[in-house]
């Protein structure tokens, strides 16, 4: 049996849970962040680490998301009353911090919007010597009304790579230690064993220091090019652009590989669908897929009224509309490159966000299916939304899945239909709706976030 495994959000929460509460070695959870209500999940590492004396648990979440309630009950909060009863020799967390926004630019750009500037955004759940690769984030909602995706690998040197990823972003990144004294009951510290200097002290030397900590960790070498058991392989594929000069990771030049492999004469007329949440892929991306002569390609992203930014305050709430307003540059260019007939967007759409029974989507991936065949034998799954944001400014670890395997296969065309039960193809005539026009506010805060240097 190929060592992965795909899962439902609701079986995914319960299986984790599982795993947390019988873990005997390690723990190690990369995170956006972690929701304020998850107290379960907080408890089942506190029962673990009262059973097994031998276990040892590390955090990693963003730094700026983390802590945007403080001094409110906030991320950091919540995980520091693991660090109160265990002590920081079982119990690290950790907390990233982009080396993009300092000085006068992280004093004026506002919490709700600072994350623009980059994140920690890796999704990687390990306990012992298995590995939960997803784009959900530890949050109640990605388990019950959002929909992703979750993949199980079963295999000890997955983990253990993964591992010396995670270990080393870790060292890059803040400790929360507890401080009763301070109103948000923790502060973040850097450390004298992490890496040196702190990225909001010496940006441009933290990015040095990072580079050498991360460049070998992403070169191909003989023994960890990737897992092959029986028929699959497994290719762990990272973006790490702004801790590294140059810059070294290897996610964009294997997706940009792969697409052009598609246009090839001998994969001429494969199939692929493609998925993000939130759709800003960039010209070169959209390019490469428009340029791969495939028999048919599919986009999926979340309808406006299935975006997780709907309905929010501020200059968030701008979000689903700016995504709209892509969405019908990508099929304004289908259009006019003549494709209509083979490339179909799809909007996902079940219920209305914050109303009942509303779902958000939050899936992102890509499926190929090569000529001749009928299920998909190579799929990327992780926490990359392959954006501009997913490529120049966060953290993104995910995997590259190539299999014959036809188990395997079956497993990954039927995961591919589940997302588009709730999908439509939307056309041109969608976008010249009242509702789905976008106004020039929308068009100039766009233009604003990426004038000073942030990205949707």
């Amino acid at each position: 049996m190929p060592p992965v495994d795909c899962a439902a959000p609701s079986a995914d929460a319960t299986a984790r849970k599982h795993k947390i509460s019988r873990a005997k070695r390690r723990i190690y959870l990369s995170t956006l962040y972690v929701g304020m209500t998850e107290h379960e999940l907080i408890a089942t590492i506190h029962q673990a680490l009262e059973s097994n004396p031998d276990l040892k648990v590390s955090i990693l979440t963003d730094a700026l998301r983390g802590t945007r309630e403080a001094p409110k009950a906030s991320c950091a909060s919540l995980l520091s009353s693991l660090l109160r009863d265990f002590g920081p020799d079982r119990v690290e967390i950790c907390m990233s911090h982009t080396p993009n926004l300092t000085g006068v630019r992280k004093a004026v750009i506002p919490k709700r919007i600072n994350e623009g500037w980059g994140l920690q955004h890796m999704k990687l759940y390990c306990v012992d010597d298995e590995i939960i690769m997803s784009g959900a984030n530890l949050s109640d909602d990605y388990f019950t009304n959002r929909q992703d995706r979750y993949h199980v690998f079963k295999s000890a040197e997955i983990a253990d790579y993964y591992g010396g990823i995670y270990r080393a972003v870790a060292d890059l990144s803040y400790r929360v230690v507890v401080d009763e004294k301070d109103s948000s009951g923790f502060r973040l510290v850097w450390p004298t064993t992490n890496v040196q200097p702190a990225p909001l002290d010496d940006p441009k030397a933290y990015i040095a220091s990072a580079t050498k900590s991360l460049s070998s960790l992403l070169k191909p070498q003989a023994t960890t090019p990737g897992e092959k058991r029986g028929n699959t392989s497994i290719y762990p594929v990272c973006q790490f652009t702004p801790l590294l000069n140059p810059d070294t990771s290897n996610e964009l030049p294997a997706l940009t590989s792969i697409l052009r492999a598609l246009s090839t004469s001998a994969l001429r007329s494969s199939r692929w669908t493609f998925t993000a949440g939130y759709f800003n892929m960039t010209p070169s991306f959209r390019d490469l897929l428009l340029a791969s002569n495939a028999a048919s390609g599919t986009v999926v992203t979340a309808s406006p009224w299935a975006n997780g930014f709907y309905g929010s305050k501020g200059v968030t709430g701008m979000l689903p509309a700016a995504y709209t307003f892509m969405s019908r540059s990508f099929i304004d260019t289908v259009a006019k490159r003549g494709l209509s007939s083979s490339i179909t967007l799809k909007e996902w759409r079940r219920g209305t966000v914050n109303e009942p029974e509303g779902w958000t989507y939050h899936a992102k991936g890509l499926w190929i299916t090569l000529p001749g065949e009928m299920q998909p034998s190579v799929s990327l799954i992780g926490s990359s939304n392959y954006t501009k944001r997913s490529h120049s400014l966060d953290l993104e670890a995910n995997a590259v899945i190539v299999t014959r395997d036809e188990d395997l296969q079956k497993r990954l065309g039927e995961e591919e239909k589940a997302l588009q039960d709730y999908a439509k193809p939307v056309g041109r005539e969608e976008f010249m709706k009242t509702e789905r026009r976008v106004g020039l506010h929308v068009r100039l805060s766009m233009w604003f976030v990426t004038l000073v240097g942030g990205a949707l």
